[in-house]
């Protein structure tokens, strides 16, 4: 008898990771749900994904299961969430994965997360712009962001839900509604821009795309998205016909990816990458590493815009310091003109969004 105790123990300790809020269901063999942790599970941080059944949140659950600096993972969508949490709970890494469905079970998911992702919302298709995405996204970050004041309001938020621009403006509004906002703690995920631009010079100057380093400032869409050649690491030059080549490519890179795909998705897989990227820098800095430098749209004083992309140092509370931008040549001066004006626009759209 004691074996088989334990045996059911072990069981469901098993469905505890898969269902922790699951009902128990009538004629059931009279397993409960325990309260458990794998064993050997890794110290490390407790992470939260947002919309973790989509083309983005997929794969960026997949890679945050694999990263060590994870402890608890917790999945949460309106739709799909058990199959993707009983799927990737089979990886043989420390994380321990619990899975959340509907918006009854977004509160348990939240309490207590260091970091939570958010890359819920709807795709962009052929022929949408980001302003497109606006009116369905806008609502589901609002109703998310609500979610975290009251759960977990001392977290670091990561926001890659479409459009950035306006997105993180809204989270802003929500946040200071319920008055938990703190600026440092609220980061729109911009590293897609930063990973195509050293990916795409790296192309052109035949250079490993692994050291290249390219400062993508501005904001998260089309002419916002400005890339600073001129402060490449290592220092390359560029001709003028380089620099429109690989403006143009960075800014639209987004589109290419929507084109190629022709109607079958957007740039999941690279952004899914990125955002991992960009969440392992967020929990260096919770750990207490130095010099941790990633871009990110924030709210800023680099320019006279409330919110603006550049350089971060990341620390154990989010944000510890916003990098000026640095010398600019005549061609990024003119584009930050152009980008400063579509952004005041897309970061009044979201204020306007909550105050209405």
């Amino acid at each position: 008898m004691q074996a088989n105790g334990n045996a059911n123990q072990r069981i469901a300790r098993i469905s505890d990771h898969l269902n922790p809020n699951y009902p128990k269901m009538e004629g059931s063999s009279g397993l409960q749900q325990v309260s458990c942790r794998a064993k050997g599970g890794a110290p490390g941080f407790k992470v939260a994904i947002l919309g973790a059944a989509g083309g983005i949140g997929q794969p960026l659950a997949m890679l945050m299961k694999m990263n060590p600096l994870v402890s608890v993972l917790h999945l949460y969508d309106v739709v799909n969430s058990p199959g993707v949490t009983a799927d990737i709970s089979h990886m043989d890494t420390g994380a321990v994965v619990r899975g959340f469905l509907g918006q009854s079970q977004l509160e348990d998911a939240l309490i207590g997360m260091d970091l939570v992702i958010i890359p819920a919302g709807v795709p962009r298709k052929p022929g949408m712009t980001r302003d497109d995405l606006f009116n369905i996204n806008a609502g589901i970050v609002k109703t998310l962001c609500e979610g975290i004041t009251k759960c977990c309001p001392n977290a670091i938020v990561n926001l890659i839900s479409n459009p950035v621009n306006s997105t993180v403006p809204i989270a802003a509004e929500v946040f200071k509604k319920a008055g938990t906002y703190d600026p440092k703690r609220l980061l729109g995920v911009t590293m897609l821009d930063v990973v195509r631009a050293n990916t795409f010079v790296a192309e052109v100057m035949g250079l490993d795309p692994r050291e290249v380093d390219v400062p993508v400032v501005g904001g998260h869409a089309g002419v916002t998205i400005l890339p600073l050649l001129s402060q490449v690491k290592p220092p390359c030059s560029f001709t003028p016909e380089e620099t429109d080549y690989l403006t143009s490519r960075i800014q639209n890179g987004g589109t290419e990816v929507v084109e190629a795909k022709a109607g079958a998705g957007s740039a999941t897989l690279s952004m899914a990458y990125a955002a991992v990227k960009f969440a392992d820098a967020c929990l260096q800095g919770l750990r207490g590493d130095a010099s941790v430098i990633q871009c990110a749209f924030v709210a800023s004083q680099v320019t006279e815009l409330p919110f603006f992309a550049s350089k971060v140092r990341l620390g154990r509370t989010g944000i510890d310091e916003i990098y000026p931008l640095g010398p600019l040549n005549e061609y990024e001066r003119v584009g930050l003109e152009k980008a400063k004006k579509e952004l005041a626009e897309s970061i009044q759209k979201g204020v306007s969004f909550i105050k209405k």
